[in-house]
């Protein structure tokens, strides 16, 4: 079976840091476009950031200059590094794999508050 497990969602003040992971297992990672969404309630699913399987990047306007995306297809693994976090970056990550089919994991919660 296919499963992505996300890992790193926290409480954090505001212009923190945080790193989430997303550890995949029963596909053939390498293979796969890898991206990150956001969702807070009664709101639709945003797109974050994306990475190629060749490692090619590209990010949300609202991200770009804080957020790096970034894989390690020898741990079948993607990272979303987080840097001068704002209180309208709390929401639900979830990580997404896409290839010949379209995979998703459970969420992390980031919550950035004072």
């Amino acid at each position: 079976q296919v499963q992505l497990v996300e890992s790193g969602g926290d409480l954090v003040q505001p212009g923190g840091s945080l790193r989430l992971s997303c550890a995949a297992s029963g596909i053939t990672f390498n293979l796969y476009v890898m991206r990150w969404y956001r969702q807070t309630p009664g709101k639709q699913r945003e797109w974050v950031a994306g990475i190629s399987s060749g490692g090619v990047s590209n990010y949300a306007d609202s991200v770009k200059g804080r957020f790096t995306i970034s894989r390690d297809n020898a741990k079948n693994t993607v990272y979303l590094q987080m840097s001068s976090l704002k209180p309208e970056d709390t929401a639900v990550y979830y990580c997404n794999a896409l290839y010949t089919n379209d995979y998703w994991g459970q969420g992390t919660q980031v919550t950035v508050s004072s």
